[in-house]
């Protein structure tokens, strides 16, 4: 039986327990961790790297391991995680617009999280500034459920940026893969993410009526859009119903 080491993360505040299988350490992440150094050597500009996933999949916590390993490994350059939720739109900002989704208007409060809340024009900017220079980047806290900007000092030469809408193949979120030197896409079930996304949400507080009820009126939304309409990536994975990790090809 394969072993599995944990690890704990402070994620958004929150110290959140990551379990991740030996083979995949030895096989999936070291290897990819070892292509970034090789390929980054090359490279004089800062090597920049979009992590893709639906929502629930553990992103930011797989950001956070990579990271971790890239300081623990030898031969490995250091990677430095950051996320893509700290280009949300301000809370103030979604509470008094609306958005536009398939001919209807619906108040951004409603679908939190969706492509259309997310502030794509400061993205490409800061995405632009990374390349070259040193930047403060914003986070989302969700201990007050907004962004908090100039939140970390992002100084390494290997920038990893995890996300659901990094990849998104649609007009104008499509440019994004020009900053992007390297990417990774994990697919997972779509029923897997609907009982993760249903745990989360009864954690926070909600009854299984009202988790279910969110989760179809957005979440699933969402899920289905990353799945559905993602450009390729360098390295597409797999997250099974364990949480280990597979390969689902390689592409370049």
């Amino acid at each position: 039986m394969d072993n599995i080491k944990d690890f704990i993360f402070n994620v958004n505040g929150f110290d959140i327990k990551a379990s991740y299988f030996e083979r995949s350490i030895d096989e999936i992440f070291i290897p990819v961790l070892r292509e970034w150094t090789e390929m980054n050597k090359e490279k004089d500009e800062r090597f920049i790297i979009f992590l893709v996933a639906p929502p629930a999949v553990g992103k930011t916590t797989l950001s956070q391991f990579l990271e971790y390993l890239s300081k623990s490994v030898e031969g490995i350059d250091e990677v430095q995680a950051i996320g893509l939720d700290g280009f949300h739109f301000h809370s103030d900002y979604i509470r008094s617009h609306s958005v536009n989704i398939k001919g209807n208007e619906i108040p951004m409060s409603e679908v939190k999280g969706c492509l259309e809340t997310f502030d794509l024009e400061k993205l490409k900017a800061k995405l632009k500034e990374l390349e070259t220079k040193n930047v403060m980047w914003p986070i989302y806290d969700r201990n007050i459920h907004d962004v908090v900007e100039n939140s970390i000092f992002v100084n390494k030469k290997i920038v990893l940026i995890e996300g659901n809408w990094l990849l998104t193949d649609e007009e104008k979120w499509r440019d994004l893969k020009d900053f992007c030197n390297y990417s990774i896409f994990i697919y997972a079930d779509e029923d897997l993410l609907k009982q993760r996304l249903i745990e989360r949400k009864m954690k926070g507080g909600l009854t299984y009526e009202d988790a279910l009820r969110f989760y179809e009126k957005s979440d699933s939304v969402n899920v289905r859009r990353v799945l559905n309409n993602h450009l390729k990536a360098d390295l597409e994975l797999i997250m099974k119903e364990n949480g280990d990790y597979t390969n689902h090809g390689v592409t370049h």
